[in-house]
């Protein structure tokens, strides 16, 4: 160094700027990133997910990643995945792909994207998380005027993904039923659906069809009112008293019920009235969380292996008489529902059916 060097201080050079970090996603598990790509030293170019025990499968290496730098286990890193969509947002788009997925990274002047090197397919919107998929398409699958014998059967039916479990007894002293939300429509005659078939009066055992869905978790598929034991040869939707199926399509004329907290009942006409007389004593207070959710919480502690913390179903007695009403969780919440006859040889009621999910599109 000469003495011109010494005498006359260097320009400091202006330090690097750093990249802001920011919280794109949480809890979406930790995946496995190569430290060129996590360093940014090479661009992002391919991402995989496979099964292998390490958070949510996937795998991200760069552009210029050898297989001989990727050999060496100090070469990669565990990370959240939201700190690999730090490095590159895009990823976002494709975190729901299911194991297998095998990507390519492109950014041109359309964007950027990513291809599925299996079938060439380019991936240039978010994928919809798995369960978020099957709710939409639930949602048209149900409240259709008919459905196949075979559909209603399976719904009840023992099988990988769903359970039949009889929660106990309603009681129908005049044998006309009520669909509604408890929590929030049940004794208000104006918001309730009223059936247009009536049953002995009597009380009848409520069976639920309990899913346990890989994506969703575990859910009330459907609720089934056993009103006999003949055999079923047909059934029918279940519509409000007053009108026939065939009015269906009249202005004003449906055949669901709605719900908008996430609850279900098969109640009788008569102890819905006893029922809102119970409610005028609640006036001005949260019926769920000041009176229900205590209900529901021993309901779980009874039978936790069918239904969630918190308690998913509940035959709940009426003070005064005693009168029972089962109330159950409504699949993946609010929305609209419509009832089912099962018929017998001669028309008569011997179930009725109110699906919530059509259980397929669940398995994930």
């Amino acid at each position: 160094m000469g003495m011109f060097d010494r005498l006359v201080p260097k320009k400091k050079q202006p330090p690097k700027p750093q990249q802001e970090f920011r919280q794109y996603i949480s809890g979406a598990g930790a995946c496995i990133v190569s430290k060129s790509v996590l360093e940014r030293r090479t661009a992002l170019r391919w991402l995989f997910r496979e099964d292998n025990g390490i958070g949510n499968g996937w795998v991200a290496f760069g552009a210029s990643d050898t297989q001989e730098y990727l050999d060496q286990a100090e070469n990669l890193a565990v990370v959240d995945f939201n700190t690999l969509a730090n490095v590159e947002p895009a990823v976002l788009n494709v975190l729901y792909l299911p194991v297998g997925a095998d990507l390519e990274f492109k950014s041109d002047q359309s964007g950027k994207y990513f291809v599925d090197t299996r079938t060439g397919k380019e991936i240039r919107e978010p994928v919809k998380h798995p369960g978020q998929a099957a709710f939409e398409k639930n949602l048209k699958f149900l409240n259709q005027t008919s459905y196949p014998a075979e559909f209603f059967r399976g719904l009840f039916e023992k099988d990988d993904l769903l359970e039949p479990f009889v929660i106990g007894e309603a009681d129908f002293p005049s044998g006309e039923i009520v669909l509604a939300d408890p929590l929030v429509y049940l004794g208000d005659r104006k918001y309730s659906t009223f059936l247009n078939r009536t049953i002995p009066a009597g009380a009848y055992p409520v069976e639920l069809s309990i899913c346990r869905s890989p994506i969703v978790g575990l859910r009330v598929a459907a609720a089934k009112l056993k009103i006999s034991s003949r055999p079923v040869k047909g059934y029918e939707l279940a519509m409000p008293r007053g009108y026939t199926v065939e009015q269906l399509n009249q202005p004003g004329v449906f055949s669901f019920f709605g719900v908008d907290a996430g609850m279900a009942c098969f109640c009788d006409a008569a102890v819905a009235d006893e029922y809102a007389r119970f409610l005028e004593k609640w006036s001005g207070k949260n019926r769920y969380d000041d009176y229900f959710a205590q209900e529901f919480r021993r309901s779980y502690e009874a039978h936790p292996q069918v239904q969630r913390e918190g308690g998913d179903f509940v035959v709940w007695k009426l003070p005064e008489s005693g009168r029972r009403i089962a109330m159950f969780a409504s699949g993946m919440g609010d929305g609209i529902y419509s009832g089912y006859w099962a018929l017998d040889a001669e028309g008569e009621p011997v179930e009725l059916i109110v699906p919530f999910m059509n259980p397929p599109y669940f398995r994930g």
